[in-house]
């Protein structure tokens, strides 16, 4: 029997569907797409600090160019992230094109991480030639801003999406998902989607407060090691109320979500750090 003090909630995913077509468009992906939509004024604003208040022009250019690399570098790293770190591949490898279907979930945030980096590393190699001094970290810098608001509206979706569950709780505001992602049994749970949105939103605000700072805005590494530390640290911790996720370290003694943490939280020291000595504006 459910407990009159927690939360019941088994809200419909579903926004509307295309007349016609009957495609549904689904809360997670409004909210994933409006992560991007709200990023890019975002970043236009920091990088027009950096580059000069007559080079907004510029910066809108670039951070139109970049807004390619950024979609298919995240939606392809998390995507490809999932099936390598938390399933099995050998389904994948027998089926290769369910890898594209990302409507049906399965996206890891950090196999999304790897890909960003990667495409910046490739943007900021095809752009050198017009801004020398727009680095691959110094890219990182300024995107991480944004990406920590995508992260809480993400992680949103996932809680209207009923997925990514956290361990049961007694506590007064344990919520009792109607149908789970997992199909496993209506308990009251911890609502970790929340606790990870409210933590990246704080997280946002303090990285958009920073970037007003030249000490942060024109030391390359700062602003993206403080966000490696802060979001990867706390999601280390965090893994401790969720269920294990990857089928691939089941019955390990850390989960996969914090074996990948720890070397994000080892390169955010170190890009803090070793940016603030070496690289000057």
């Amino acid at each position: 029997m459910i407990s009159l003090s927690v939360i019941y909630w088994d809200p419909n995913p579903v926004v509307f569907r295309i007349p016609v077509l009957d495609w549904p468009i689904l809360w997670y992906g409004v909210l994933f797409t409006l992560g991007f939509a709200v990023g890019f004024p975002l970043f236009v604003a920091i990088l027009t600090r950096f580059l000069g208040f007559d080079q907004k022009k510029k910066a809108v250019e670039i951070a139109d160019r970049l807004s390619i690399y950024m979609i298919v570098s995240t939606v392809l790293g998390a995507r490809l992230g999932h099936f390598l770190f938390y399933e099995r591949p050998n389904h994948y490898l027998r089926h290769p094109f369910e890898i594209l279907k990302i409507w049906e979930g399965g996206l890891a945030s950090h196999g999304a991480a790897i890909g960003i980096v990667l495409g910046l590393i490739i943007f900021s190699y095809k752009i050198r030639k017009e801004v020398s001094n727009l680095s691959w970290i110094r890219l990182l810098d300024f995107v991480c801003v944004p990406a920590a608001f995508a992260g809480c509206l993400i992680r949103i979706g996932n809680f209207i999406n009923q997925e990514i569950l956290g361990t049961a709780t007694n506590l007064p505001w344990g919520v009792v998902f109607g149908h789970p992602a997992d199909h496993s049994i209506p308990i009251p749970r911890h609502p970790v989607q929340l606790y990870e949105a409210l933590f990246y939103l704080g997280v946002f605000a303090l990285l958009w407060r920073l970037s007003y700072l030249p000490s942060f805005l024109f030391k390359e590494g700062r602003l993206i090691g403080l966000f490696l530390v802060l979001v990867f640290g706390f999601r280390f911790f965090i893994e401790f109320i969720k269920p294990e996720q990857s089928l691939v370290s089941y019955g390990s003694t850390l989960t996969m979500g914090q074996w990948l943490s720890i070397p994000a939280v080892v390169a955010g020291v170190l890009f803090y750090f070793l940016g603030k000595k070496r690289f000057e504006h």
